[in-house]
């Protein structure tokens, strides 16, 4: 019986969609009643089906089809329903300072001998830099190209009480990125800020000695051990806002909203799927990597990450893949957790499109300038985030408050992030796993002959 249910759920979840569309488009004449019925029957065993299942991320999608039909047939309720995803969006943003902190000093501070690893770290970090501004910069043209958030109609009740766009000059934006006093920037959520803080006293912390570092390195470590988990833990009630927000955006603004939605999944994989082919294969094609050997050593840790939404969750299986296919230990211990940190390329290319994409749903017309230095800003504000399931949603928050921006728009987004988390999450793993071949590549020390499988573990990251 378990292995029918999923069988069944399919079924029930087609024959619903299919006689609801049909009816919307009046082909022919279903009774509303009988169509509601057989809604909440295929809801019911889509929820039968996430219950054998157990994943959560199986849960998150399930929670998106249930909130998007109370949305339609009991929009009343769904708007009461904000409050839920409100509650996820404040749980969301504790996070931002503690984690960036945390995962940036451990990141620069990791390695305490800057001499010993700086020929292998300035090659990693220009070879990061370079990709992550291809990626933000193809994100920035998907959506000015398909423009998905041109035509959204936000409610005029929730338009009236946001911020409009700030004008400042270049002096006052210069000046706002640097912190004045590191727990007012924590406190008002200027995520830059605490970037710069943070490199700052990451290069801080590795030029002291070992005596006093040590300790406050496995403080930093702690700490970004903690937020991985507090993190988790606020996942749990995702299915819960992820539910609730898109029932209140179908509820506030009719099913219509979901065109607007597709649109932007379809210009997101578009544009990642360009990316691949475009940006990553010619640059393995160049540097000479087995291209095929690549593919089916990155496959088991790419599937990971898809499914998980989560890169960390794929971390050891790709540092392993990429120790078998000839990097020598030394350089994938440091450059793949260095680009879990510095190198999210499908994170980055989302950020840059996503951003424009709040602007353009709550009609506000950002100049080629301002977008500009909102990639700029991106460059910086993207780093540091890594293995944290959906923590774009962090760095989209910080980056839509210092643009003046509304988070309204974001409630849109939240709907179908789990979906869009899946597609960046497998292109960022494919980047760093990537990343660690061209720095083995540029050394003169990736291996012509496939290495018998080695453990990694023993490997100090």
């Amino acid at each position: 019986m378990k292995n029918t249910i999923p069988l069944i759920a399919f079924i029930a979840f087609s024959i619903a969609a299919a006689l609801t569309v049909i009816s919307y488009l009046d082909l022919i004449n279903v009774d509303p009643a009988v169509l509601l019925v057989i809604r909440w029957i295929a809801v019911v065993t889509l929820l039968m089906f996430a219950i054998t299942k157990k994943s959560l991320t199986t849960w998150i999608l399930v929670s998106m089809v249930v909130g998007a039909e109370i949305g339609n047939d009991f929009p009343d309720i769904a708007i009461n329903l904000r409050v839920l995803s409100q509650i996820f969006l404040k749980l969301i943003k504790t996070i931002i300072a503690p984690l960036l902190f945390g995962t940036l000093v451990v990141g620069i501070a990791g390695h305490s001998d800057l001499k010993q690893v700086g020929r292998m770290g300035w090659k990693s970090l220009l070879y990061f830099e370079v990709v992550t501004t291809i990626a933000l910069f193809v994100g920035l043209a998907a959506i000015n190209i398909s423009k998905a958030g041109v035509g959204i109609n936000m409610p005029v009740s929730t338009t009236e009480e946001l911020p409009q766009v700030a004008k400042q000059s270049t002096t006052d934006i210069i000046l706002h990125i640097f912190p004045e006093n590191i727990a007012k920037s924590v406190a008002d959520g200027e995520v830059l800020q605490i970037v710069v803080f943070s490199v700052l006293f990451g290069v801080a912390l590795a030029m002291i000695s070992a005596k006093h570092r040590a300790p406050v390195l496995r403080f930093a470590e702690g700490l970004s051990e903690v937020m991985f988990k507090f993190t988790n833990i606020i996942m749990y009630f995702a299915p819960v806002g992820v539910g609730a927000a898109i029932a209140y955006t179908v509820g506030h603004m009719g099913l219509g909203i979901l065109v607007n939605l597709f649109h932007l999944l379809a210009t997101l994989y578009v544009a990642l799927l360009f990316f691949l082919l475009c940006v990553l294969l010619p640059i393995a094609l160049l540097i000479r990597v087995p291209v095929k050997q690549f593919i089916q050593a990155i496959a088991e840790p790419v599937s990971i990450a898809f499914a998980t939404t989560s890169s960390e969750a794929a971390l050891p299986r790709a540092m392993e893949a990429m120790v078998r296919i000839g990097v020598p230990q030394k350089i994938v211990a440091f450059v793949m957790p260095t680009g879990y940190s510095f190198n999210l390329d499908g994170t980055t290319l989302y950020l840059s499109l996503a951003s424009v994409f709040v602007a353009q749903a709550a009609g506000i017309e950002l100049s080629f300038g301002q977008q500009l230095l909102m990639v700029f800003t991106l460059m910086l504000t993207s780093k540091g985030v890594a293995g944290v399931p959906r923590a774009s949603l962090v760095i989209l928050l910080g980056t839509a408050a210092s643009f003046g921006l509304p988070v309204e728009p974001i409630f849109i987004i939240l709907g179908i992030d789990e979906l869009m988390d899946m597609a960046r999450t497998s292109v960022n793993v494919i980047g760093n796993c990537l990343a660690t071949v061209v720095v083995a590549k540029w050394e003169g020390e990736f291996a012509k002959e496939p290495i018998e499988s080695e453990s990694i573990r023993e490997v100090e990251v």
